[in-house]
């Protein structure tokens, strides 16, 4: 009989306890169904924020490339029409220093890839004309030379006085006809750019990857808190 009683006696207890267990359940419920739709919106925009700056990154890195390859077309054709190389050199080169993806080239093409062959071949040609009139020149060199020092030296014996007269004039005026060597790499460039640059391409790089961290961080912590409160339950 005094078994019965106590069991009887403690019967409401156990079952407050347990009411309020459930009540404590469902409050754990709905608290993580509140903070479950802020963390979810909080979550997602992360994961917008990745793929648009992840999109517009992709579009820059491309322009990069494109921006590169006409600057480089533009240096070609001023290089070829014989404007000013130096000015249109300086802007690919600062450009190419300054953002990634712009190298010009590739692994199977024409090394160094710029070449300035308009600039070279005309050094070339001019060259050549040099020579080829230095040799006119000093053909009718000594004549020349006669002709002053007669009337420089106008007397002396078969004309011997003016031999060192003749020798110094065609010395002093003798043009070089040794034609130099235009050194080839002296007009071909090689810019490399860089891994990564701080221009549009590269800042919303590093956001869209520091977005889709923070997104995988808190999804897998959203992930783990649910298995904790199902485990709990």
């Amino acid at each position: 009989m005094e078994l019965g009683t106590s069991s009887r006696s403690t019967t409401p207890e156990v079952l407050h306890l347990e009411q309020m267990k459930g009540r404590q359940k469902k409050k754990q419920k709905d608290s993580f169904s509140r903070s479950n739709a802020r963390h979810f919106a909080t979550v997602w925009s992360f994961l917008a924020i990745a793929l648009i700056c992840g999109v517009i990154s992709l579009n820059a890195y491309i322009g990069n490339s494109r921006e590169s390859k006409r600057l480089y077309d533009n240096l070609i054709a001023v290089d070829a029409a014989g404007g000013d190389v130096e000015a249109s050199l300086a802007e690919l080169r600062g450009y190419m220093y300054a953002h990634m993806n712009t190298t010009i080239g590739g692994p199977t093409g024409v090394k160094p890839p710029i070449q300035l062959k308009g600039t070279y071949d005309r050094l070339v040609a001019a060259e050549k004309d040099r020579v080829a009139a230095a040799k006119a020149s000093n053909t009718t060199l000594y004549n020349t030379a006669q002709q002053v020092c007669e009337k420089q030296v106008p007397n002396g014996l078969s004309g011997r006085g003016r031999i060192p007269c003749i020798e110094e004039y065609v010395t002093k005026n003798a043009q070089p006809e040794d034609s130099k060597v235009i050194p080839a790499a002296l007009y071909q460039y090689d810019f490399s750019s860089p891994m990564w640059s701080a221009d549009t391409a590269g800042i919303l790089m590093l956001i869209s990857g520091l977005s889709l961290f923070i997104f995988l961080t808190r999804w897998f912590t959203y992930q783990q808190a649910r298995r904790h409160l199902k485990q709990a339950s």
